[in-house]
């Protein structure tokens, strides 16, 4: 943990999951007073044996990962998220903070307010049980079908206690103690057995999927190298090979040269449209100085990102406008690309991807048959044109 002012407190919930306060206001971040540590839901330890019909209990079982063998990635197979909660009423927002003088709720935050507060999803497609091992398997006892267990983590972060709030709107003071929060988890996460990486990510609008609209994002720690991280490691280390240099930090100072898609710079930090950019709008954010990860960022870095991030998000919400000439809340993904726990750190380099799937007011980019089925994508406008637009729109 860095300088700034925030106070973290651990606690664990009623079925035994972890529970995080970040504070930063008073009374609580000096210590003078407590949130509520205690969660009085009757819920069993979510690793309690199960028993099945038959009357015989069995242990609690671990999501399954499934290799494919067409391409090599890994796919957790977490059938149990299909119960997972999905845009419920107001009164049953389970992000919200407790209600005051409630004796029972069944929402994830016991203290009655909260500034950031993270916890360990209760529905999580990675999860590692006591006792399940790491031992690979072969589903069918065929050799091309490796079987093991979801080990990992899936944690969930909330932004604000105000569930009509958004990222966008929290302020640089409490954005700071997000990027405290997410620098806080990457560390201890990337330390736990079998984790080989940490992605801190946020969906927000329905046009993304989002099911729950409070602000909130994830935070999930892998036991493997998803995909797009494997690609970018190869595309890092056949660049090193080839120039010696880290991809990273040559990319910056092109987009840097070129000049045309800069659309924020900072002391700290340059935000551009990159050159292939694929998506209808995109972002990526990345530190002046080459740093592998969120935790690795200086006191300085992350004061100023709290402020910059805000400023981007800003400008992406005036990208589109309505028929009135009103701004339209941009749904969106961003997610920050850190280096992973082992092997590639040092070809590494932070940066945060932010894209849409907006492609027009009312309009949106659907993956067609060449882009779901071959993975071959066809960008429906320029990143010139992007990055034009965000420059007028920027303040």
């Amino acid at each position: 943990m860095s300088t700034a002012a925030v106070r973290r407190t651990p606690t664990t919930l009623a079925d035994g999951r972890e529970l995080i306060y970040f504070d930063d206001s008073e009374p609580y971040v000096s210590g003078a007073a407590t949130r509520r540590l205690d969660d009085p839901r009757p819920l069993p330890n979510r690793f309690t044996p199960v028993v099945g019909d038959d009357g015989v209990a069995r242990p609690a079982a671990s999501p399954e990962l499934r290799r494919d063998p067409l391409t090599g990635d890994w796919i957790p197979m977490a059938s149990h998220r299909m119960n997972r909660t999905f845009l419920p009423p107001a009164d049953s927002n389970p992000l919200a903070p407790a209600k005051p003088g409630a004796a029972y709720s069944d929402g994830e935050i016991p203290a009655e307010d909260y500034d950031v507060v993270v916890f360990e999803n209760r529905f999580p497609s990675l999860l590692t049980v006591p006792d399940a091992g790491d031992a690979l398997a072969h589903g069918d006892g065929e050799e091309l079908f490796p079987v093991r267990p979801a080990n990992g983590r899936c944690e969930v972060i909330c932004f604000s206690s105000d569930s009509t709030a958004s990222l966008a709107s929290v302020g640089p003071k409490r954005m700071r103690t997000i990027i405290e929060a997410w620098a806080d988890r990457t560390a201890a996460l990337g330390a736990l057995p079998g984790i080989e990486q940490v992605f801190c990510f946020e969906n927000r609008g329905k046009e993304i999927g989002v099911t729950l609209h409070h602000p909130h994002g994830q935070i999930y720690a892998f036991p493997y190298l998803t995909p797009r991280t494997q690609a970018l490691l190869a595309q890092a280390r056949a660049h090193h090979e080839r120039t010696g240099g880290l991809l990273g930090r040559d990319i910056l100072d092109a987009e840097l040269r070129a000049g045309t898609r800069i659309v924020l710079e900072s002391e700290h930090w340059v935000a551009y449209v990159p050159f292939a950019a694929r998506w209808p709008v995109e972002v990526h954010l990345a530190p002046r100085r080459d740093v592998p990860d969120l935790p690795a960022l200086t006191d300085a870095e992350r004061a100023d990102l709290a402020t910059v991030y805000l400023r981007l998000l800003a400008m992406l919400d005036r990208f589109f406008e309505g028929p009135a000439g009103e701004p339209i809340t941009l749904p969106y993904i961003a997610g920050w690309h850190q280096a992973p726990v082992g092997d590639g750190r040092e070809l590494s380099r932070l940066h945060l991807q932010v894209f849409s799937v907006l492609r027009a007011p009312g309009k949106l980019k659907y993956l067609a048959g060449v882009e779901s089925g071959m993975a071959a994508w066809i960008s429906d406008t320029t990143p010139e044109r992007i990055a034009a637009r965000l420059q007028a729109v920027a303040q």
